[in-house]
């Protein structure tokens, strides 16, 4: 996955059953319906409409008589901004055109629609804030520094981490962090960490080191619950 995340055409039919990604997913429907059910909510992506899922959130599907969508993987933090419920169902007018042309571009083999398509659709949805839901509201709210906190926290795969354990690490309290997380990442702070250490154990695992190893340097109890993790957290 690059920077600002992979463009796929995905053809959707019987549900495979739930699981969740530890990065953005976002749909955007060309032909038929895909029904889903994102965190217990129910969410039709109809030719025209849309999804962005977040990090964690558990999501089935179904689409009875089959349909296509444009997908994007991404792990770019500004999705964030994108995935609150009141928006996280309405793609912005920008972004429907755009979907269309780099849908016919994947399936031409343009290398530029996969070069720049991903950043191109965060602008146009970024790019177009609904009336009554500004997307960033100015705040003087102290900014978390975020890669620092992944770079701590790559470091403590040896014990168990708190919610409080992450708080304290940017003199927060815990629902502060807790809120703050779920403003700036568009998750909940223990779905943060375990795709941090999830997406630690897939580069290691992605350098040829054994299972066992891997599993015992991100802390997972076992070769086979890691194992698991990564299996259940695979693309649909």
């Amino acid at each position: 996955m690059g920077p600002t995340g992979l463009l796929s055409l995905r053809r959707y039919g019987a549900s495979p059953g739930s699981h969740s990604h530890d990065h953005f997913q976002i749909l955007l429907g060309l032909s038929g319906a895909l029904d889903l059910e994102v965190a217990g909510r129910g969410v039709r992506v109809a030719p025209g409409g849309g999804c962005v899922i977040a990090p964690g959130d558990r999501h089935d599907f179904e689409s009875s008589h089959g349909s296509v969508c444009l997908v994007l993987d991404s792990t770019h933090p500004d999705w964030a901004h994108c995935a609150s419920p009141r928006r996280a169902t309405t793609p912005p007018a920008d972004a429907l055109p755009l979907a269309h042309y780099l849908a016919g571009a994947l399936h031409q083999g343009r290398p530029l629609a996969q070069a720049h398509g991903p950043a191109l659709l965060l602008e146009a949805w970024l790019g177009s804030p609904y009336p009554d839901a500004p997307l960033r509201s100015p705040t003087r709210r102290r900014a978390i520094d975020w890669p620092a906190l992944q770079q701590w926290a790559a470091q403590q795969w040896h014990r168990e981490l708190t919610v409080a354990d992450l708080a304290a690490q940017v003199h927060l309290s815990s629902s502060q962090f807790a809120a703050r997380c779920r403003d700036d990442q568009g998750m909940g702070a223990m779905a943060w960490l375990r795709g941090q250490r999830l997406a630690q154990a897939r580069l290691l695992r992605s350098s040829g080191m054994a299972v066992a190893e891997v599993a015992r340097r991100t802390g997972y109890r076992s070769p086979s619950a890691l194992t698991a993790a990564l299996r259940r957290h695979s693309n649909p």
